[in-house]
C-alpha cells in the first residue's frame, strides 16, 4: 500500500477552507487532521474533534521529544499537528489534510518536501473583503486586521505548489480541482521512482 499525501491547504479568512474541505473529507481518500492547542476551549468545541486540548506543559514536552509534525506560536498559544497521528493517517494510504497558516505550511515544507502546499483563494482581495461584511459576525477593527493579515500572507504565495480559487457558490468545482491536484501528484514520476523495476518484474 502506497503512502498517503500530506496535503496543507491555507487561506486568508472569506476564502472558504472549511467549506472547500469538508467536500474532500466526504470522500474515503481523505482525513483532517486535528491540531493541539494550549488555548482553553471556546463554548461548543469538544476536545479531539475541533482540538486536541493540552497545557503549555504538557506541548512543550511533546516539542522537545519530537512528537510534534509542525507547530507555532500565536498571541501566546502553541498551535500545532501532532506526529504520530499524521503518520499513522499517512501510513494508512490516506492522504491528511491540514489546515495550517502560512508560517506551519513553509515549516512543513522545510521538513517534508514531498508535501503538496495548496493556497486557495478568493477570486479577488475585493471578493474577500465583501465575503468578509457579509457574515455580519465581526467588528469593523476585526474585518481590517484579516484584511492587513491576508495582505501580508500573499507575499508568501511562492511558498506554495498549487493555486486553486473558489468562487462564489463554486466551492465543490475548488475541491475537484484539489481531488485532482492529489490525483496528478501521486502519478507523477517524482513519486514513482520504481516504474523500470516495477513493469520489468512483475
Amino acid at each position: 500500500m502506497k503512502k498517503g499525501l500530506l496535503i496543507v491547504v491555507s487561506g486568508p479568512a472569506g476564502s472558504g477552507k472549511g467549506t472547500v474541505n469538508a467536500h474532500l473529507l466526504k470522500t474515503d481518500d481523505f482525513v483532517y487532521s486535528v491540531s493541539a492547542t494550549t488555548r482553553a476551549p471556546r463554548a461548543g468545541e469538544v476536545d479531539g474533534i475541533n482540538y486536541h486540548f493540552i497545557s503549555k506543559q504538557e506541548f512543550l514536552r511533546r516539542i522537545d521529544n519530537g512528537d510534534m509534525l509542525e507547530y507555532t506560536e500565536y498571541c501566546g498559544n502553541f498551535y500545532g499537528t501532532p506526529k504520530k497521528e499524521a503518520e499513522e493517517v499517512l501510513n494508512s494510504g490516506k492522504n491528511l489534510i491540514l489546515e495550517i497558516e502560512v508560517e506551519g505550511a513553509e515549516n512543513i515544507k522545510r521538513k517534508y518536501p514531498d508535501a503538496v502546499l495548496i493556497l486557495l483563494l478568493p477570486p479577488s482581495f475585493s471578493v474577500q473583503e465583501k465575503r468578509l461584511r457579509g457574515r455580519a459576525t465581526e467588528t469593523e477593527e476585526k474585518i481590517t486586521e484579516r484584511l492587513a493579515r491576508a495582505k501580508q500572507e500573499i507575499t508568501h504565495a511562492n511558498s506554495y505548489d498549487y493555486v486553486v480559487y473558489n468562487y462564489d457558490g463554486k466551492d465543490m468545482d475548488a475541491a475537484n480541482d484539489i481531488m485532482a491536484i492529489v490525483n496528478a501528484e501521486k502519478h507523477s514520476m517524482t513519486r514513482n521512482t520504481t516504474v523500470e523495476q516495477d513493469y520489468l518484474n512483475n
